[in-house]
């Protein structure tokens, strides 16, 4: 049996040694599993490593290495199923996760759509996707960063306190194998930069905002000092915030809000939801849900992309492939067991979407502005008030109404109500501000009519 991974993480040697070694893991425990009756079984184990600094005002608040590993294995004996996992890679432990899955398998119910995804859509082409960056950042760097990225924003008048920066920076590496004989390899890095900044005083009000950024290399990072002041302008805008009366307005989603209605998109075109009839949006592969205007496309194969991979999480194939075309909804989001429970295909989307994009359009934030005319601009949403079974949509939000086209105040302590439905239909523009920090890419967003529920 291989020996178990040292403590030397994965920063300290090189990745092809320890994905290799991830590699024989896994190899070996699929024969294990087969040789102790299962007619199938699939493996993942990953050793992931990260650095995060936070300060306040200068301080260091808290240093936080991690080192984590995991292991997880599902065998099937026929169409019953048995998953184990455990947090460490020790022989012993493999061992016993083992003789779990395998006991879990003998004494559940047969599931028809059980099983591994199907032989003939294992990826079998594996590109460089330019996800390696490691950052050789040292405690005292990455504190020195969080500090100049506060500095900033606390030098910025009107600024009186702070509620922190903090620098992040981790990797990860991963293996999936089966027992089709297939072996998959991953290996990325994450960055990120944060600051959360206080404006005003008890006395006049005082209003928090923040700005981050994330990015596979630490070079592609926004300039540490540009996003304090950033956090720090953000802030200040939102003083003297107030409530709008109650009413129906045009709203103007900011790209980083925006995100939060293609998550409910793909949240209600997802196979889980689908199979257990728990969606607004069921059987409606096919038709109408946007205007004609809006593509969204699925590219999980970008070039630094933050949830690219040449596999899904069960060893399918990614393809850039559309979601919705034209305005109309090509295809649910499917893995192979929510494919079957549906008698479909998987989309190789099992372990969620990858890098899903709300195509730009052609106006820029300003011109977003002017297309609003009158109306709300949501820069931050509350609450969980979404319903994916019916569509009902009712969440807190704050930003600054707009007149003719220019912001006139800031807006706090109002509710935002509709239905996916009709705000999904209601899109009137989308604009060019394309927000690429996440797997969810998307821009700013126009609807055309909106319920806000304030004064």
């Amino acid at each position: 049996m291989p020996q178990a991974l040292s403590a030397a993480s994965a920063a300290e040697t090189e990745p092809a040694q320890e994905l290799d070694r991830l590699a024989e893991i896994a190899c070996d425990v699929i024969a294990r599993a087969r040789a102790a009756g299962a007619s199938a079984a699939e493996v993942h184990a990953s050793v992931d490593t990260g650095l995060n600094v936070n300060v306040r005002m200068g301080e260091v608040e808290t240093v936080e290495h991690s080192r984590d590993r995991g292991f997880s294995l599902s065998v099937y004996f026929g169409q019953r199923k048995g998953s184990a996992s455990t947090a460490d890679l020790k022989p012993e432990s493999i061992t016993a996760t083992l003789e779990h899955a395998c006991a879990i398998a003998r004494h559940t119910e047969s599931d028809p759509a059980a099983g591994l995804a199907d032989a003939e859509r294992m990826a079998a082409h594996f590109p460089d996707l330019d996800l390696w960056h490691p950052w050789t950042l040292g405690v005292d760097a990455a504190v020195a960063l969080a500090q100049r990225c506060e500095a900033a924003g606390l030098a910025v008048a009107g600024i009186g306190n702070s509620e922190g920066a903090g620098v992040g920076s981790g990797s990860a590496l991963s293996v999936y194998a089966n027992s089709h004989g297939f072996l998959g390899r991953e290996h990325s890095t994450q960055h990120s930069l944060s600051c959360s900044l206080i404006a005003g005083n008890s006395a006049d009000g005082m209003q928090r905002d923040y700005w981050w950024d994330s990015a596979r290399a630490g070079e592609d990072l926004m300039d540490a000092e540009a996003l304090g002041r950033r956090a720090a302008e953000r802030a200040l805008a939102r003083l003297g915030a107030r409530p709008v009366a109650t009413g129906s307005c045009r709203v103007l989603f900011t790209p980083d809000t925006a995100r939060s209605l293609i998550g409910h998109l793909v949240s209600a075109v997802s196979g889980g939801a689908l199979y257990r009839r728990a969606s607004f949006l069921l059987d409606q592969q096919g038709q109408r849900l946007f205007p004609e205007h809006i593509d969204i496309i699925e590219r999980p194969r970008l070039p630094r992309g933050p949830a690219s991979a040449a596999f899904d999480a069960e060893g399918v194939t990614t393809r850039e492939q559309p979601l919705i075309e034209r305005g109309v909804l090509t295809r649910y989001v499917l893995g192979s067991y929510s494919a079957r429970k549906l008698g479909l295909a998987s989309t190789g989307n099992a372990g969620g979407v990858r890098n899903l994009v709300l195509e730009p359009g052609a106006l820029d934030f300003a011109q977003m502005l002017e297309a609003l005319g009158s109306g709300l601009l949501v820069t931050e949403l509350m609450g969980q008030g979404v319903n994916t079974v019916t569509g009902d949509y009712s969440r807190g939000a704050a930003g600054f109404w707009v007149e003719h086209g220019r912001i006139v105040h800031p807006v706090e302590e109002v509710t935002i109500a509709s239905n996916l439905r009709a705000m999904f239909a209601g899109i009137e523009a989308v604009g060019s501000d394309l927000d690429a920090r996440s797997g969810l890419m998307t821009p700013s967003v126009l609807i055309g009519a909106m319920t806000v529920a304030g004064s």
